[in-house]
């Protein structure tokens, strides 16, 4: 290979030998990025981009926080590695701070490399304590790519690798989507009739161990739940001894104008898991938090898990700094201040465009929802047209704002708007200009 390699052989080297995820092959063409600073990714031409997505939903603390990357040089040099087994002062002092920042009673934590590993530990903790085996999870949920966290994720990125044999562990029912409820009912005349489904499964099902819900669902929606909701999943679980497991990976780090989203209810879950934001994604760092009664139980029993990375010293120092920058700028509070003004520029361009159908979210995390008939709410994909390879809307809508100098997440049928929590206002209308300008697109297709 040469010194000095081109962009076009640089694409043609990522595309040759390695494989894009969660797509078709064939038509991948990455884009070649070369730097990328605050809410800003910069291609290899000099073209930059507003992220906003914060990449996978991630990027908190926007790109090129000095102080984390400060940390990441000063572990290296420090201490590159240790096996687990060891103590550190990085993961004292993130134990520390962990022990300042999660909801009340969360003071045990195994730490990993990814939120699908955080997940894998929470199933595993869930089936030790318990002597129970089934996790009930909802079908409009993301919960990782791992073999368990796969199994216990409802939409399609499951279907192509279903497990078999003790695939039936994992159950699914259904979300809450007070939008376009799976089991038609409407809030607030409904009761909640969704949480007391998982109640019915509960008492219908043996050897239930545990409950995992994203309090905000991510990647398939940004799915809000009525006050009510949370508050009673809660109680359900306590009624039958069912473990409640609450999968911030998305949802965490200030994201939602809380710490973690279950703050909004005031609602404690036995175990957390998380990751992304917990270092602003600089480095791979997840974390499965449990309560003092859950990690009693392990003192006079074995805890059967671990692996080689688990408080890696490179992971755990960064993750320091960028809890105490999310403070030091006040992020929390910037996300809980900036939704009006992003709830107000997403009202507004739904009431301009037909083919929005719902804006939805809390903070700094939303969802537009692209409808074919508003009326029916009829999509113009589904998750069947994702995994047979059709040309989804959103794509092309996303395509079209990328050319404008807007990076944009988009899924199935509906973009997740989750931006540095660093971001500007202005910076705020010049994506919502982007998207506004793609939706022509959508726009023509709506059935009148």
């Amino acid at each position: 290979m040469p010194d000095t390699l081109t962009t076009p052989d640089i694409v043609q080297a990522t595309k040759q030998y390695n494989y894009g995820t969660w797509r078709f092959q064939k038509s991948w063409m990455p884009l070649h990025i070369v730097d990328a600073e605050g809410c800003y990714i910069i291609d290899a031409a000099g073209k930059r981009y507003l992220d906003f997505s914060a990449q996978l939903m991630c990027v908190n603390l926007g790109h090129k926080n000095q102080a984390v990357i400060d940390a990441i040089v000063e572990q290296a040099r420090a201490l590159p590695y240790i096996m687990p087994g060891y103590a550190t002062s990085a993961r004292a002092e993130l134990s520390t701070a962990l022990a300042e920042v999660l909801p009340q009673g969360l003071t045990k934590f195994f730490f990993t490399t990814s939120g699908t590993e955080a997940n894998e530990a929470a199933f595993k903790i869930a089936r030790m304590y318990t002597g129970k085996s089934k996790i009930i999870s909802r079908y409009r949920s993301y919960h990782g790519s791992t073999a368990s966290s796969i199994a216990a994720t409802g939409d399609p990125r499951r279907w192509a690798v279903e497990p078999s044999g003790k695939g039936r562990d994992f159950l699914f029912a259904p979300e809450v989507n007070c939008y376009d409820c799976p089991i038609k009912h409407t809030y607030p005349q409904c009761g909640i009739a969704c949480v007391d489904y998982l109640e019915h499964m509960i008492e219908n099902e043996q050897n239930v161990a545990a409950v995992i819900v994203e309090p905000i669902v991510g990647t398939n929606g940004v799915l809000v739940p009525p006050p009510e909701y949370m508050p009673r999943l809660r109680a359900i679980c306590d009624r039958h001894n069912v473990l409640l497991i609450a999968d911030e990976v998305m949802t965490g780090w200030g994201r939602t104008g809380k710490w973690f989203a279950m703050d909004h209810w005031g609602v404690k879950p036995d175990m957390l898991t998380t990751a992304k934001g917990i270092t602003s994604a600089y480095v791979p760092l997840g974390l499965c938090a449990t309560t003092e009664k859950i990690a009693a139980y392990f003192d006079d029993h074995y805890f059967a898990h671990g692996h080689t990375y688990e408080a890696h010293p490179m992971t755990l120092k960064p993750a320091v700094a960028a809890i105490a920058e999310m403070k030091r700028l006040g992020l929390v509070d910037r996300a809980a201040e900036l939704e009006p003004y992003m709830r107000s520029s997403l009202e507004a361009l739904k009431a301009k465009h037909p083919s929005i159908g719902d804006v939805r979210g809390m903070g700094l995390f939303w969802a537009v929802e692209l409808v074919k008939n508003r009326v029916t709410k009829q999509p113009f994909n589904t998750m069947s047209d994702k995994v047979s390879g059709k040309a989804l809307v959103v794509d092309q809508i996303a395509a079209h704002m990328m050319k404008n100098g807007v990076t944009q997440q988009a899924w199935v049928s509906h973009f997740v708007i989750a931006p540095p929590l660093i971001i500007k206002k202005e910076e705020i209308d010049f994506g919502i200009a982007a998207m506004d300008e793609a939706l022509a697109i959508a726009d023509a297709l709506v059935e009148n």
